[in-house]
């Protein structure tokens, strides 16, 4: 009983700043299986410049991720140009390096922190523990600007806004064309954006600290806004419906899909495993954690929740009239408890031996607990 009631304490420590929505409506959810990409990141054997170039041997040594695929998953069509990425880390930085294919090469947008997406962009998100909260975005068009801000949890679940003021200190911004900017009078071959994030930073939300450890998962994703263009009196323009005089809709290109149009699921991100080895000195394998079996098995009940209380205005600890469809994780007790009051839940399940117990709770902060 003394476990709940200091559950149930840090749920109200919380109300201050969860959100839950109103009104009738069906709760956004992926449409796609949970199966997120990952990535093996290896240290750096020597300096790296931030040039844009990645032409340093670690980088050579790095592998690129698969191309990217649209936001929605397969059941979209390919994009139109290519994207993907690589990684390092050292003492110091993580270390992010893109590669765009793009005929027509096109920023307009020069004051750091405003609305780079605007623009077409490559766009980075950091989740450090994988709790789906704080986590960190940043956004760079062809010109170098820079968007970061800290958020302190998915759209969907707070009713604050980003912290816009925030400024990743100390990051290092390498851009590389290849071809000329603003110029539709030829055919340019694409770009290469090159960014080192400092642990210095990264750590502020990380519960572990940073730089991480030789095998910590954190997650992260990718992202490239790319909007229609048309050539127009020399310069670029986007696109327009006729028939609505509005710009057409951009292209959302993500590494690890969605399987909705919004990045900001950080649940559906991929997962990024950090290894001592140096690039090049051999491959470790990535592992999969049981853990996640069973966040995302309380995942399903966050979305089963939200979506009940659009449609009664409150939460239920009920299960048979949430109609879960949520897969059962091996090695963990199902179904979940559940706590809820009108306005709050948490749903808790623990492993079979009772020394790992794993919550979700109304904004859809998801965190560990141990039993000894």
């Amino acid at each position: 009983m003394k476990k709940i009631i200091i559950v149930l304490v840090a749920i109200v420590s919380c109300t201050a700043y969860a959100q839950v929505p109103g009104g009738p409506g069906t709760f956004p959810v992926p449409e796609i299986p949970f199966a997120p990409k990952h990535y093996v990141c290896y240290r750096t054997d020597g300096p790296i410049r931030v040039d844009g170039r990645l032409n340093e041997d670690s980088w050579r040594k790095a592998a690129w991720t698969d191309y990217f695929v649209d936001i929605q998953g397969s059941s979209r069509p390919l994009p139109r140009y290519k994207t993907r990425v690589k990684m390092l880390w050292d003492s110091k930085y993580l270390y992010v390096g893109a590669e765009l294919n793009e005929p027509n090469l096109w920023a307009t947008l020069r004051q750091r922190d405003t609305v780079i997406f605007r623009d077409n962009d490559f766009e980075v998100f950091i989740d450090p523990n994988g709790s789906t909260q704080p986590y960190y975005e940043t956004e760079i068009n062809a010109l170098g600007t820079v968007w970061d801000l800290l958020l302190r949890a998915p759209y969907r679940d707070i009713d604050r806004a980003p912290i816009n003021a925030f400024d990743i200190k100390g990051l290092k911004v390498g851009i590389r064309l290849h071809g000329t900017l603003d110029n539709p009078s030829d055919v340019d071959t694409g770009w290469t954006v090159e960014l080192a994030f400092p642990w210095s930073i990264l750590g502020q939300g990380a519960l572990d600290g940073a730089p991480p450890q030789d095998g910590s998962q954190w997650r992260i994703n990718f992202s490239r806004v790319e909007w229609h263009l048309k050539a127009q009196n020399g310069i670029y323009a986007r696109e327009t419906d006729p028939k609505t005089g509005k710009s057409l809709p951009e292209d959302n290109w993500v590494w690890s899909p969605q399987g909705i149009i919004d990045m900001h699921y950080p649940e559906m991100w991929g997962f990024l495993q950090f290894s001592g080895k140096a690039a090049g000195e051999g491959n470790d394998p990535f592992k999969w954690n049981q853990i996640e079996n069973a966040k995302w098995a309380l995942r399903k009940v966050y979305y089963a929740e939200r979506g009940y209380f659009m449609a009664h205005g409150e939460f239920t600890a009920n299960l048979p009239e949430l109609a879960l469809d949520a897969p059962v994780p091996a090695g963990y007790a199902w179904p979940p408890k559940v706590y809820t009051t009108p306005d709050l839940f948490e749903a808790i399940t623990s492993s079979v031996d009772g020394k790992t117990v794993v919550h979700i709770r109304q904004d859809g902060m998801t965190w560990i607990t141990k039993n000894k």
